[in-house]
């Protein structure tokens, strides 16, 4: 072997070689031989283990008690291999009970399991302590059983992470080792190094059986983590099933993040209607306010989402609240040029008004007809919306729709939203046909389907402050129409 790299004799025909050169081929020819000499092949270098070892192991990985046992004569049991993992920490992980009886009864190692933390290039195993977490994480109840009942080696004891073997069983779904921890421990609600409970893993990690398992048997739904709630994830990701679960075992929906958002903020974001359904059915605040002071109904105005919106109308807001920027949900409405919106807000507002000032009213027209605040399509009410458009666009003059509303009782910031969403030409007049459509109680916020109901509402709250305002004329077209309408249907006997 050293002939192939014997160096070369003198040759005058030759360049010779620097001194440089020459140390560099004698240098490599001695490496070559060194590599040749000393390489080992009974050690793994990938495994950091004897060859032997790593057989041992396997044998343990396979279940195979006889390998173990042919194997086995001479070697360190005490090896771990490059993710911290010995042979009984391999057994558990793969629900082996007879390795683990074979170690325990036949080695005399049950010490193996003393050693408290794992620690290997694997960072999923790194987090674990002993078998207890092993064998939980992975579902292993038959090994959870025997060490609990035979040997006495199980244990709550957390992980580095702070995980119990409670959470491993929890997180990763696995039911009955979920059920048989909590029949042997009273363990319920530590927390992990993140704040999290079992209860959060796994409803973080959507297993509903499991998390029905634990809060029947216990575990508190309002255990405030670091950053949340346990409601608040599951509102935010549009998780029903989950937010009906944890409102059945009563979850405080008021529970702030540390946005101070409550549950409903993040579902209102997300438009997620079902979960915001279920949340104001049970009772949650529709006026709490986050960090920015803004309520669910500043989000949802701000972020134009009309059928949240309509149902956080319903759920009577406080129109007053303001957020930081000094803006109520009309203001922020108005800001945002969300005319629909603004309609609607006017509506709820002076509904309410309504209802206050008349609560001998309330109970019969609720039940006769839905309650809506959104602009109103049907067949039904199209006569009636023709003639409101008729009143806006032809027979007011420019200022006449801003009179008609002081008369109506709209308000200076009513009044202020409508106009700031109509940047239009002066013989164009878009407010006045808001304002009219708002001015009715039984028209704007009922689904009333009789057209000669809205005629005669819509005669009886315009023909007076028309007159009174100069405007007699459009006045009597409207009554001139209503007439007409009303030979129209007439009966002849």
């Amino acid at each position: 072997m050293v002939e192939k790299h014997r160096l070369q004799r003198y040759d005058p025909s030759i360049p010779r070689l620097g001194k440089r050169e020459h140390l560099k081929e004698f240098g490599d020819l001695l490496l070559h031989q060194h590599q040749e000499k000393d390489t080992d092949n009974a050690f793994d270098n990938n495994e950091m283990l004897l060859k032997a070892e790593k057989q041992f192991m396997e044998a343990a990985k396979n279940n195979d008690v006889e390998s173990m046992k042919v194997v086995g004569r001479g070697l360190n049991v005490n090896a771990k291999n490059v993710d911290g993992l010995n042979i009984m920490h391999c057994a558990a992980l793969n629900n082996h009970t007879d390795i683990v009886e074979y170690i325990i009864n036949d080695l005399q190692m049950k010490e193996l399991d003393k050693e408290d933390n794992i620690e290997g290039n694997d960072p999923h195993f790194s987090r674990e302590t002993g078998l207890s977490g092993l064998a939980a994480e992975n579902g292993c109840v038959d090994m959870l059983e025997m060490l609990l009942e035979q040997y006495n080696m199980d244990t709550m004891k957390p992980n580095l992470a702070g995980d119990t073997p409670l959470h491993l069983a929890a997180s990763n779904g696995h039911l009955d080792a979920v059920h048989l921890l909590l029949l042997h421990f009273d363990t319920r609600d530590e927390a992990n190094a993140e704040g999290e409970t079992a209860l959060y893993q796994a409803i973080d990690n959507g297993h509903e059986e499991c998390a029905l398992t634990l809060l029947k048997a216990g575990c508190e739904p309002n255990v405030f983590m670091d950053k949340s709630s346990v409601l608040h994830p599951v509102s935010e990701r549009g998780d029903t099933g989950f937010v009906q679960l944890l409102l059945e075992y009563k979850a405080d929906t008021n529970a702030r993040n540390q946005d101070q958002e409550a549950p409903l903020h993040l579902a209102v974001k997300n438009n997620h209607i079902p979960v915001i359904h279920c949340l104001l059915t049970a009772g949650c605040d529709v006026n709490a306010i986050n960090k920015r002071s803004q309520t669910a109904l500043h989000v949802a105005a701000d972020l134009a989402k009309i059928d949240v919106v309509e149902m956080l109308l319903k759920a009577e807001f406080d129109q007053t609240i303001q957020d930081k920027q000094g803006k109520t949900v009309l203001g922020v409405a108005a800001r945002a040029d969300e005319a629909i919106i603004v309609d609607m807000i006017i509506k709820a507002e002076r509904y309410y008004a309504w209802r206050k000032a008349n609560p001998e009213l309330n109970e019969p027209v609720y039940s006769q007809f839905p309650l809506t605040f959104k602009p109103d399509h049907r067949v039904e009410t199209k006569q009636f919306r023709s003639m409101v458009w008729r009143l806006a666009y032809e027979l007011l003059k420019p200022a006449d729709w801003k009179r008609l509303a002081e008369h109506w009782g709209f308000t200076t910031m009513q009044m202020s939203a409508i106009e700031q969403q109509w940047t239009v030409p002066s013989h164009v007049h878009p407010q006045a046909n808001t304002a009219i459509k708002n001015m009715e109680t039984g028209c704007c916020w009922y689904g009333s389907t009789e057209q000669s109901w809205l005629g005669r509402a819509l005669l009886k709250n315009f023909t007076k402050p028309s007159v009174s305002t100069g405007n007699s004329k459009a006045a009597d077209k409207i009554r001139m129409e209503e007439d007409k309408d009303k030979s129209k249907n007439c009966n002849i006997s």
